[in-house]
């Protein structure tokens, strides 16, 4: 497996700009290493929400907030963050990737 520091992974998910989001699978891209969204993830569950890494922009690729395996309260705080910075979801708690999905330039 292609391996890459989390401190690579933090700094694209930290070029994520405010109202938008980005999938685990397409940081995982963008940091070099396709294929691998679960150690996005584990990163981000190492990042414990402290600091400037916006966590809470990376959501699945269904363009919902993926449920922790501990069945914290993080779920919620991550929705409010976002709608915060004015990202909406649907009915059904997806966020259209059409209309807010980060898309870099390079």
């Amino acid at each position: 497996m292609t391996t890459v520091s989390y401190r690579e992974i933090y700094a694209v998910v930290s070029r994520i700009p405010r109202g938008r989001v980005a999938t685990y699978g397409q940081i995982a891209r963008l940091a070099g290493i396709p294929g691998h969204a679960r150690q996005v993830g584990y990163a981000l569950g190492r990042s414990d929400g402290q600091g400037p890494v916006p966590w809470h922009r990376v959501v699945n690729a269904k363009g919902m907030i993926s449920p922790r395996a501990d069945g914290s309260w993080m779920e919620l705080v991550q929705r409010l963050l976002l709608e915060g910075e004015g990202v909406i979801f649907d009915e059904h708690g997806r966020i259209p990737l059409s209309r807010f999905q980060w898309r870099p330039a390079s």
